[in-house]
Formats: C-alpha cells, sequence, structure tokens
C-alpha cells in the first residue's frame, strides 16, 4: 500500500468518524428533541400520574418535550424492554419502579437483564402505599383485621393489579409478618370496582391512587405503609404500629439504556434534583401522598439493589410466579 492510499484511507476513515458523531448525545446541547418516558403502568395510575408531573417540570426546565408513553404489560417488562434496547441516547427513557427490582426475581426468562441493561439516572418520589378494606368488612384497624382473618381463614380476598405488582408483594409482606391467609386475586384490568361492592376486601395500594376513594368513603383506609405517618392522612396510623418492623413503599426514578453517556446522566439527573428541590414542586407531591427522593445516579443504584434483595426474599417466601 502506498503512503498515498494509506493517507486517503485515513482520512476517509476519519471523515466517517465526524459524519457519525452527531449522532452521539452530547450533554451541551441535549436535549436537541423530544424525549420519551416510557411508563409500564396505564393511565391513571399513581406511575402514570407521578411521571406526567415530572414530565412538565422537565419540559420547562430544559426546553423540550418529555412525553409519557404509556406501554402496560407484562408486570412492566414491555416499557423495560423497549427502553433496555432502546438507542443509548437520552432521548429514551424509562420511569423506573420496585416492580423492576421485584421482577429480577419473579421472572427467570425475560429477554434483557435489568440490571445490567437499564443505567439508573434519578430517584423522583417515594409513595407509601395503603392498606385500604371495602366499607362492609367489619373491621377498623389493623388489629381488628389481624383478629378477623385469622378467625376466617381463607376468606379475605386480596385484589392487586397483577402478580407481582407492589400492591401484591406488599400485601405478601404483610401475610408473612402476621401469620394470615389471605387470598390474592389478580386483576387485569380496573379492580377497584370489586373493592367497592365488596367481592374484594382489602388492597395495599400506592397513595396517590387511593385518595380520591379515601376521602369520597368508597373504601376505608386502616393504615399507611410507611414507617411514619402521612400528613395527608394524619389520623390514619402506620402499619407498623400494630406490626412491629413492617415498611414498604412504592418509589419511582429514571432509568436509560446502559451505554447512555455520563454527561447525559448527569445533566438529567441535575434537572431532576433541582425540579425537586423547588417548593411548589415539593408541595405537589406531598399532596399526592409522595415525597421527594433527590440524589445522585450512584445512590439511586444503591437503593435499587436493596430494593431487589429486600422483594427477592418476600417473592421466594410467597412462592410467586408470573402471570
Amino acid at each position: 500500500m502506498t503512503i498515498a492510499r494509506r493517507t486517503l484511507l485515513c482520512a476517509a476513515a476519519g471523515a466517517a468518524a465526524l459524519a457519525a458523531a452527531p449522532r452521539l448525545a452530547r450533554a451541551e446541547d441535549y436535549p436537541a428533541r423530544p424525549v420519551r418516558i416510557a411508563v409500564g403502568f396505564p393511565p391513571g395510575t399513581s406511575s402514570d400520574i407521578t411521571a406526567r408531573l415530572i414530565a412538565q417540570w422537565l419540559s420547562e426546565r430544559l426546553g423540550q418535550q418529555f412525553i409519557v408513553e404509556n406501554r402496560p404489560g407484562a408486570g412492566t417488562n414491555i416499557a423495560a424492554e423497549s427502553v433496555a434496547h432502546g438507542a443509548p441516547d437520552g432521548y429514551a427513557l424509562l420511569w423506573i419502579t420496585q416492580s423492576n427490582a421485584i421482577n429480577q426475581t419473579l421472572y427467570q426468562d425475560l429477554n434483557f437483564d435489568f440490571s445490567r441493561d437499564i443505567r439508573p439516572v434519578a430517584g423522583i418520589v417515594r409513595v407509601p402505599a395503603v392498606m385500604i378494606v371495602t366499607p362492609s368488612l367489619p373491621v377498623q384497624t389493623v388489629a381488628e383485621f389481624i383478629a378477623y382473618a385469622k378467625a376466617n381463614p381463607g376468606k379475605i380476598n386480596m385484589a392487586s393489579p397483577g402478580i407481582g405488582s407492589a400492591n401484591h408483594v406488599f400485601g405478601e409482606l404483610f401475610k408473612m409478618m402476621t401469620g394470615t391467609n389471605l387470598i390474592h386475586v389478580p386483576y387485569r384490568d380496573a379492580w377497584f370496582a370489586d373493592l367497592f361492592s365488596g367481592q374484594t376486601q382489602v388492597t395495599f395500594n400506592p397513595m396517590p391512587a387511593s385518595l380520591g376513594f379515601i376521602k369520597s368513603g368508597k373504601v376505608r383506609a386502616l393504615a399507611v405503609t410507611s414507617a411514619t405517618r402521612q400528613a395527608v392522612l394524619p389520623d390514619v396510623p402506620t402499619v407498623a404500629e400494630f406490626v412491629p418492623g413492617y415498611e414498604a413503599t412504592a418509589w419511582f426514578g429514571i432509568g436509560a439504556p446502559k451505554d447512555t453517556p455520563a454527561d447525559v446522566v448527569d445533566k438529567l439527573n441535575a434537572a431532576i434534583n433541582a425540579c425537586l428541590a423547588e417548593a411548589n414542586n415539593k408541595a405537589r407531591l406531598n399532596e399526592l401522598g409522595g415525597e421527594e427522593f433527590a440524589g445522585s445516579p450512584g445512590q439511586f443504584a444503591d437503593y435499587i439493589a436493596a430494593e431487589t434483595t429486600k422483594w427477592a426474599k418476600v417473592v421466594k417466601f410467597a412462592g410467586l410466579k408470573p402471570e
């Protein structure tokens, strides 16, 4: 090969690299077009409600539309897989919840590995659930519920939106710690109507999607699942006041494909933390029964790892299998 030819080939390679360079996300000009956030839950759920708030805040702060794309199904795995296999350019993000941590134990044959293929970007909010019962159930407290359940083993139906959902594993943790025999009834579609009518008797539902039903009297709140009482339901005790050590909190955050550039991840993290620090935004999350969950990408990754270990024990204890 002559020197001239070698020089020409090197120049051609350099030109190709330069042509490809704009395809890579760079923090200084990110985002340059709308950003999609895949949410593995249908509209109206706690995840959807809070994801739309965050999308609005980020759109205002970063000057591009952040669009919520609801992709429910397969226990949130459809949404997660779509992002895991997406381009690592910061324009395909995942709404991460405790379901993703639970699924690492629950599912054995996924086409992606959440812990390997999704890069944590930022925690956003922690949301307690509420232990709610149908008004016709003759109990007013958690202690009365436990006594009633033990006197009527296998006769209380525990509703959830599916096997491995937060509602489900929060209830399984309750069963594990109280020795009660509740019958899990998973639903594919809207299930609150059966709780209102008394066909199912109890659920452990995230607070944002529960407050309206509690305030309207359609359901009765027995306890919140957080370690401390919540300002939006000041008269409702914690489960731990009756079952020492019980704590189960839903949490939401943002993730991206594993090879998303670090500077893009850091820019997103900084923008999310700045949104969460604003007083008006904090107040809005508090109204929904949540509290801001800011931190670095590394801190969020550590939290996900701890939650994965916690819920793996419950999944194995209950012998849960995916639908």
